[in-house]
């Protein structure tokens, strides 16, 4: 049987007949590429796939508030609240095992900008900062300081490899950027892109949508893709290759985010988990995260909107929200542990339900794009491997020292350029202040580290991964804003 027989057999089997609909209306080359992408569909799961997001799309979520539980105070870190003596314990692990070439990121970064409205991947926007860097340079900076403190430490060179998980839409765009910015000073072979797997677009009536004549609507299925992406890859085999036993995995769009935090690895690699997750503190009982916490007695993100007021607001003695643990998307794994979730319990996963506008063709073959939401996607989260953990670990962060998150355009109240780009610059003015500076506005006057806005004083990651080693920079010295402190700007500094 013809590939393109066997394709409408399967099509029609699935009650999916109408997607060939304009077939007789293609170019020969765009029907080559139509069932290039159709015989990449698991049809034989297509109506599975189908009758299941309409299904799911009109069923509400189950109440779990009876039976949620915090995650218990023993498996809990925190900058804020654990002893310092085990902070400095848990760095100095998380360093030698990032000297011993153990320690990789892996970059979850398969959405566009589409909020902040742009057309390409959040890595490559710029959010305003004086030195003009993107979060792909940022994160990419990160990583040199991080190996570099790990090698003066332990005195043997040591590389952290840099997986990003790209999708259909932001592979070559990234690839591209990467190759134009020279890797930012990075080894080429040691950042590893891989491609998540696209899933299509259903109607609210099961039906697959049409996006063009030749084309089906589809979408990455969602961060939690990775577990199946790991595998269709070949990444754990690199790893493995590699000697990494431990990964940091994250979300692109944080630009406070401390790549391989040395302080979160030790943790959880002093506390044996082959799972764990950093957190920040809830600001307010209905924030819109997810929280970490057990539900029968296992770990999970409930999300929000699955939270009843009445269980949000629930507080501690000391008046502490009991469900304070916001999930931030920043997750430790063991390579063991993601072997055992390739191997075992991937297709455990939960499929969640995402109600979106997906372009589509009207009776007529004309291209709508609609006005209200009229398609579902189906996606898979990161967190949802966390039941499957034997060690299970949380470790809770401040806010303002590591999570501002990307994701409006400016005018936004919230997660905007404007916010994300002030998160960073009050950071760099606290730990100017720390070592010992005093910054200056144009007039001369001495302006507050808590100043709002802050103050333009952007210190570069090459300079300092997370305030360290500032002091014997800027002891005692007034530096006049806007200030840019590279390398160059240190070296002079030094000099003085």
């Amino acid at each position: 049987m013809g590939s393109l027989e066997r394709v409408r057999q399967g099509l029609e089997s699935a009650g999916q007949a109408h997607v060939l609909q304009y077939w007789p209306e293609l170019s020969p080359d765009e029907r080559e590429r139509f069932l290039r992408e159709l015989s990449q569909l698991d049809l034989q799961g297509l109506r599975v796939h189908c009758e299941g997001a309409a299904k799911a799309a009109v069923t509400p979520p189950e109440r779990l508030d009876q039976f949620m539980q915090p995650v218990p105070a023993e498996l809990i870190g925190s900058v804020k609240k654990s002893d310092p003596n085990c902070l400095a314990e848990w760095e100095d692990e998380g360093l030698l095992q990032i000297s011993q070439n153990k320690v990789g990121v892996l970059l979850l970064a398969g959405g566009q900008g589409t909020r902040l409205g742009v057309q390409y991947p959040k890595g490559m926007y710029d959010v305003g900062l004086l030195s003009g860097k993107t979060l792909y340079q940022i994160q990419a900076e990160r990583i040199h300081k991080i190996q570099e403190l790990a090698e003066v430490k332990h005195g043997s060179s040591c590389i952290i490899p840099w997986y990003i998980m790209t999708s259909e839409f932001t592979l070559a765009p990234t690839e591209k950027f990467f190759k134009d910015n020279k890797y930012f000073g990075l080894e080429s072979s040691n950042i590893i892109m891989f491609e998540q797997r696209m899933i299509p677009a259903v109607t609210f009536d099961g039906k697959l949508i049409l996006q063009e004549r030749g084309k089906v609507a589809m979408a990455p299925d969602g961060n939690g893709g990775l577990y199946r992406a790991l595998v269709d890859n070949k990444v754990l085999e690199d790893m493995k290759r590699r000697g990494v036993e431990y990964l940091h995995v994250y979300c692109v769009d944080n630009i406070l985010v401390k790549m391989a935090d040395p302080v979160f690895i030790g943790f959880c690699v002093c506390k044996g988990a082959d799972c764990g997750a950093k957190v920040v503190e809830k600001a307010y009982p209905a924030e819109p995260v997810g929280v970490v916490c057990r539900v029968r007695g296992v770990s999970h993100v409930v999300e929000y909107s699955e939270i009843q007021p009445e269980t949000a607001e629930l507080r501690g003695p000391g008046g502490e929200l009991v469900y304070s643990a916001g999930n931030i998307c920043n997750h430790f794994f063991t390579r063991a542990f993601l072997e055992d979730v390739a191997e075992n319990f991937e297709d455990q996963l939960k499929q969640h339900v995402a109600i979106k506008k997906v372009p589509f063709l009207d009776s007529c073959g004309n291209q709508v794009k609609p006005s209200k939401p009229n398609g579902i996607k189906m996606e898979k989260f990161v967190f949802d491997v966390f039941p499957f953990s034997r060690t299970f670990v949380v470790f809770e962060v401040l806010r303002e020292e590591e999570f501002s998150p990307l994701k409006n355009a400016d005018g936004a109240a919230t997660d905007s350029p404007t916010t994300a780009r002030n998160a960073l610059l009050a950071q760099h003015c606290r730990w100017a202040a720390v070592a010992g500076a005093s910054l200056l506005d144009k007039h001369g006057n001495v302006l507050s580290p808590a100043a709002s806005p802050p103050a333009q004083c952007e210190i570069s990651p090459l300079v300092s991964y997370f305030g360290e080693g500032l002091e014997q920079l800027l002891k005692g010295k007034t530096l006049q804003t806007p200030l840019v402190l590279h390398g160059r700007r240190a070296s002079e500094l030094q000099a003085q």
